[in-house]
């Protein structure tokens, strides 16, 4: 497998042409992920076509490149697991532009283009998968049942998580804490926000933010009973002087 090292210059210099150019303007359902310290393996996300068992799947896919690229071509894989005749278990995938129609001046563009393409038209007289191949012949709905569960199973898309809920919380934790915090709570409050800046996750911040709510309900519950305890203790003393005062008025009588 070759890497930045042993590519020759021109190819790397055209390679990077052409990445930038996907990221910038990439095709229609595909990304390109790009790794600057080897272009001899480029990586894809490829979205199922809408109206073809492979809908709302997202695809991880490569092309490897070897070291007289672009004179010979490079090899696709599939590293997401998928139900199609034209790719083999291990992800190998057959299409005739990686093989026989390879010509050195088709660029990333176009082979990705057609890799995706073959999800919406497969070519099951010259299939890898030979299960996938004989059943999209004989039974299309079977085979296209085989792909939805792959399809539901594997290649599923990760879900993207709300950066600004992190922030929100913080915020709304410090909206009117001067006016309504205890002097008891204050310690704890701002020992707890410290943490709550540290963290990344928003359920283990929300954690901490309940962690919060505690410390203040339970420091102003502290300082309340104090406080009813120091004023039943004068009212005691209060009632213990006017006792001894009246003691002394009858004594004089």
């Amino acid at each position: 497998m070759a890497s930045n090292e042993n590519l020759p210059p021109n190819v790397i210099k055209q390679l990077a042409k052409e990445l930038k150019s996907l990221d910038e303007s990439p095709p229609d359902g595909i990304k390109v992920v790009v790794n600057d310290e080897d272009f001899s393996t480029i990586c894809a996300d490829i979205e199922g076509p809408v109206g073809t068992p492979y809908e709302n799947g997202l695809f991880r896919m490569k092309l490897a490149l070897s070291h007289d690229f672009p004179h010979s071509p490079p090899k696709g894989y599939f590293m997401t697991k998928i139900f199609h005749p034209n790719i083999a278990s291990n992800g190998e995938i057959c299409v005739n532009t990686l093989k026989k129609d390879w010509n050195p001046s088709l660029g990333l563009r176009h082979v990705l283009s057609v890799v995706r393409c073959l999800l919406i038209e497969p070519f099951p007289e010259s299939a890898l998968n030979e299960q996938a191949g004989k059943m999209l012949l004989e039974n299309y709905e079977e085979y296209a049942r085989h792909a939805r569960l792959y399809t539901g199973i594997h290649a599923k898309p990760k879900p993207k998580f709300k950066t600004g809920a992190i922030s929100e919380s913080t915020t709304a934790l410090n909206v009117d804490q001067t006016n309504n915090e205890t002097p008891g709570a204050a310690t704890a409050i701002s020992s707890s926000m410290t943490d709550i800046k540290r963290v990344t996750s928003a359920q283990d911040q929300q954690l901490l933010a309940n962690v919060v709510v505690a410390a203040t309900a339970g420091s102003a519950s502290v300082v309340t009973t104090t406080q009813k305890r120091e004023a039943g203790l004068a009212k005691v003393q209060a009632d213990k002087k006017k006792v001894d005062a009246r003691k002394k008025s009858l004594k004089r009588l």
